[in-house]
Parts: structure tokens; sequence; C-alpha cells
């Protein structure tokens, strides 16, 4: 297959879609390698940039996304009617960084750093698409544990949680959970088989019959 022809149902793809795309579901139509996968897109990433266009294809963790670029906003607004933003709340934004910087966590976790309930706080984050259910721990009652979303790096203009300004806690606010260091070890340990088991079915998938 010739470059552009890759290129091409790339963006193709990219368009059809709307939303990201996983970097192994690209390879898969294209029928060749990751690494090769993650070349192509890494160049015609730069050859978007490079010739300024209205459109840029970002990276989300994973996967890609083709969306319009933040400078031309203001234009491509004018094509609809104005809507009034929905900005999140003080306390839906200290919630969501909480999770973000804590994740993945549960709401208890969170309600003791906040010292108040975040029921309503964590449903309208789901609601908005910047959290989701990323597991449960393995304790009693098994609660919910929750990271953020591609929606949140997108939202945010990140490619990936690593991303992400350094937290600098100082002593006014640094917050002292009992059992806090055995808790986030768990939950991590929780997360990382989660990723393991999504990674194993994805080669699966991705295996070709046996003749």
């Amino acid at each position: 297959m010739k470059l552009k022809e890759a290129e091409a149902i790339i963006e193709g793809v990219l368009f059809a879609a709307g939303d990201a795309v996983e970097i192994e579901r690209i390879a898969d139509i294209l029928d060749i390698d990751l690494k090769s996968t993650r070349a192509l897109m890494t160049a015609l990433i730069d050859k978007y940039d490079e010739e300024n266009r209205g459109l840029q294809i970002i990276r989300l963790e994973e996967a890609y996304q083709m969306c319009t670029r933040a400078e031309y906003h203001e234009y491509i607004a004018r094509l609809a009617e104005p809507r009034r933003a929905q900005s999140l709340s003080n306390a839906a934004m200290e919630v969501l960084s909480i999770i973000a910087y804590k994740q993945p966590v549960t709401r208890s976790v969170i309600e003791q750093i906040r010292g108040v309930s975040c029921d309503a706080l964590v449903n309208r984050l789901l609601e908005r698409g910047l959290i989701e259910e990323v597991g449960r721990m393995d304790t009693p009652g098994r609660p919910m544990l929750f990271g953020t979303t591609e929606e949140f790096l997108r939202c945010f203009g990140i490619g990936s949680v690593t991303d992400l300004p350094e937290y600098e806690k100082n002593s006014s606010d640094e917050v002292t959970l009992e059992g806090e260091d055995e808790y986030f070890a768990k939950a991590a340990e929780v997360t990382a088989e989660i990723k393991e088991e999504e990674r194993l079915a994805s080669e699966v998938s991705l295996e070709e019959p046996q003749i």
C-alpha cells in the first residue's frame, strides 16, 4: 500500500468515525503492524500541523481523533446557533481534579478528601462523559472505581493523564487518609488487571483464524 493511499484511508476512517479510533483498529483496517501505524499517524499529525489546516488529528492515549482546530472555533461557531456554555461549578471541578490525579478512586475516598457528599457531582460528571466506571475494588461492597475519559482529555486539550500539570501540595491542603497507601496500591492493581484483560481480548480479536 502506498503512503498517499494509507493517509487517505486514515483520513476517511477518522472523519467517518467522528469519535476517537483505537490505534489497534486503525492497524487492523490498514492491515499493517502497530509500529508502522503509529509512524503513519505521527507523520499525518505533523503534516496537518505544518500546513495549519482547519482540521487536525489529535492523540488521545492509544486512540486518534479528527477535529477542528481551536484557533478557528469562533468562525466555526457561526455555523450553528449560539449555545450557552455549560461550565462546571467549582465543586464539580474539585471532584474532577481529585479523580484525575487520584484515579482510580471511589466515591468514599473523594468524600473523605472533600469532607462532604459527592453523589450529585459524580453523577453530573458521568452525565457529561468526563469520568467513567473503570472497575470495582475487591473489598466488602465492591465499590465502584472512577477514572477520567477520552472526553476529559479532549476537553482539556491533553493527550494523556500523564500530561496533567504536577500537583504540588502544601501544608494547608495536604490530606492524610488512614490506609491511603494500601488503598491506592489495591486500586492500581485492580486497574492493571482490567487493562491486561482488555489487552488480551484485543490480541485474541486481532488473531487470524488458523486453517
